[in-house]
């Protein structure tokens, strides 16, 4: 269940980074209250989760979830950058983050 609530946590945090651009520095209020709601909530369940997992790992796969997540929504969405070199950064993250799933005894 903490590995659920984990995931749950980190695409929140893709919703918070995505919202808080989407509210130009909270100049516009629906999507500057859904940052603080998809935020609050991501952080409530990363709390609740570590009750179980280390520390270390579900920090780690939450920023790591929220970050590549992020960055792929950035280039969908945004125009970001989809430079290589980039996409092969961001595979590295996802890489991380499956492999602290894989060796966490939870």
């Amino acid at each position: 269940m903490a590995w659920v609530l984990l995931s749950i946590a980190g695409i929140l945090e893709i919703a918070f980074a995505m919202c808080m651009k989407w509210s130009e520095g909270f100049t516009r209020l629906i999507p500057a209250m859904v940052t603080v709601a998809t935020g609050l909530s991501s952080v409530v369940l990363l709390s609740l989760s570590l009750k179980t997992l280390p520390v270390g790992t579900g920090y780690a796969v939450w920023t790591g979830i929220g970050a590549a997540g992020t960055a792929i929504l950035g280039m969908a969405v945004f125009g970001d950058s989809a430079a290589p070199m980039r996409i092969f950064c961001i595979a590295l993250i996802l890489g991380g983050v499956v492999g602290l799933r894989l060796v966490s005894g939870n």
